[in-house]
């Protein structure tokens, strides 16, 4: 089942709190490896519950002191969801994909070139460096792109050929659905298009994946066709933060490029790939009021814009890792409206071809857009 299907209130609410308050773990070693450092959300682990696979954050300051606590699995792999002493659901861990365990041709280990994020989305970060991060004044204070490759968990730049081989093999071996392609931002006009362009024609020469890529605006919108051209299905332009003040304190050197560009950018891209094929993703808990993210993805929809929203997970190691996630009750007052908004502009999550907001794992958004049946 996925996420957007028809399921209980309560498991929809069980959703947005462990995504906010963490998860505890008895046996961390179950399932498939969590995730930590690197670009976007991170600290994560993917759990399964009533069907549906979502990353709860479980190395972060917040999962540390969380409520719910994780039992080690029995024999048949189920485990026991405990809300302090009091067990409150069943719950499994997606199993480590087997494609993990290979290596390249040139003997990189497959790990080191792509994930697995929730339970069939493959996803990399093709350049692991960014103009951004770089520099102590301009980094996005949220954002761990350095750490996983500092760690090394992850090479500076993965080539096409490498992509197209990990790709294949996780489609054959592990029946993986669609593909994200992000990207830290390079010292190019093109913000990072041209590297996915190679990437996503590789790709699709190798095996027939859908392909999310995401990037920062291009200056030039006519890299929207040619990402198009090179068989990228779906795009990603991550505003992240809506307040201008807080988005100059949060992300200084991104902040730079002003929302209004994103607008023009994002019509540009959707009359390329469609109405609901273009998504941003937006961070809450960050300093943005519901109500200031309410209006703007009003504004999205209009545009035919998907507007991802998930809560910001304090990831060890950032400026923020002492930020506080989001409360339960904040997300509920924004997702709940919006996913209303969502569904009455004509777009749902399972439309989207590939990408974040198909997925749907870091948030429980597309959960509330049956609410408005």
């Amino acid at each position: 089942m996925s996420i957007n299907e028809t399921m209980p209130a309560s498991s929809r609410q069980l959703m947005t709190e462990l995504q906010s308050s963490g998860l505890r773990l008895v046996d961390p070693s179950a399932g498939a490896s969590s995730r930590r450092g690197g670009a976007g959300p991170s600290d994560h682990k993917a759990v399964t519950i009533d069907g549906v696979t979502i990353m709860v954050p479980v190395h972060t300051s917040t999962a540390w002191n969380s409520p719910f606590l994780a039992a080690a699995p029995d024999a048949d792999g189920k485990t026991a969801l405990m809300r302090g002493t009091i067990p409150i659901a069943n719950i499994s861990f997606p199993k480590a994909p087997r494609f993990s365990r290979l290596q390249t041709l040139d003997g990189v280990p497959y790990s080191h070139i792509a994930t697995l994020h929730g339970a069939d989305v493959l996803a990399t970060t093709v350049l692991q460096t960014c103009i951004r991060y770089e520099s102590r004044r301009k980094t996005c204070k949220f954002c761990a792109i350095g750490q996983s490759l500092a760690a090394g968990r992850t090479i500076a730049r993965k080539t096409p050929q490498q992509l197209a081989e990990v790709a294949r093999a996780a489609v054959l071996l592990d029946g993986v659905k669609h593909m994200v392609l992000t990207t830290g931002t390079p010292p190019t006009p093109d913000r990072g298009a041209a590297i996915l362009c190679e990437s996503a024609f590789a790709i699709k020469a190798a095996v027939d994946l859908p392909i999310q890529a995401q990037c920062e605006p291009p200056d030039d919108d006519v890299w929207f066709e040619r990402m198009k051209a090179a068989g990228v299905d779906t795009l990603g332009m991550h505003l992240e933060v809506v307040t201008p003040a807080v988005r100059e304190r949060i992300m200084p050197g991104k902040a730079v490029v002003p929302i209004s560009r994103y607008m023009e950018a994002f019509r540009a891209a959707v009359a390329v790939f469609g109405r609901g094929q273009v998504s941003t993703y937006i961070l809450a808990g960050l300093g943005d009021t519901a109500e200031a993210i309410l209006e703007i993805s009003r504004e999205l929809i209009e545009i035919g814009v998907y507007p991802f929203v998930v809560p910001f997970v304090p990831i060890s190691g950032t400026p923020l890792e002492d930020h506080p996630a989001p409360t339960p009750a904040f997300m509920q007052s924004v997702l709940e409206p919006l996913g209303a908004m969502v569904r009455a502009g004509g777009m749902r999550a399972a439309d989207i071809k590939a990408g974040c907001g198909k997925c749907g794992a870091c948030s429980s958004l597309s959960s509330y857009e049956e609410l408005a049946a």
